[in-house]
């Protein structure tokens, strides 16, 4: 999955981006913090898996926001 179609998902679920530093993207929603690294290709499974850990969702839950 692409950054860009993660940090949409974030959004939806209430994230907003906080700022950006070099190609990170920081979104934060209460006392959450997501990192996400913004690039043009597909995010690796393991990677994709710990922000959706970071963001307090389940796999379900975000699949379901998409």
């Amino acid at each position: 999955m692409k950054p860009k179609k993660v940090i949409k998902v974030l959004e939806r679920n209430g994230f907003i981006v906080h700022h950006t530093t070099g190609s990170h993207y920081i979104l934060k929603k209460e006392k959450l913090r997501v990192t996400i690294l913004y690039h043009n290709k597909d995010l690796k499974p393991g990677t994709l898996a710990s922000i959706i850990k970071q963001a307090g969702l389940t796999v379900d839950e975000f699949l379901d926001l998409l």
